[in-house]
């Protein structure tokens, strides 16, 4: 996926949980929990495509890492 790629994703994503959010009824917790995983990984996936870029790298070389291992950073 390229930057504009990723940031049509993360822009669904934030549709789909706002809308789950103001559903009127009660969430589908599973499910905003799926997708906050999936923001934190496209989010770090974009940083590390512009970091790459930034430093003289290929930005298509960055890999999505697993969700368990975005979720761990410290904010």
């Amino acid at each position: 996926m390229n930057d504009k790629e990723i940031s049509a994703r993360i822009g669904s994503l934030i549709d789909e949980e706002h809308k789950l959010e103001r559903a009127g009824q009660e969430p589908d917790h599973e499910r905003l929990r799926a997708i906050e995983v999936e923001l934190d990984t496209c989010w770090d996936l974009l940083r590390q495509r512009r970091a790459r870029r930034s430093a003289g790298e290929d930005p298509d070389e960055a890999a999505a890492r697993p969700g368990n291992v975005v979720e761990g950073y410290l904010q």
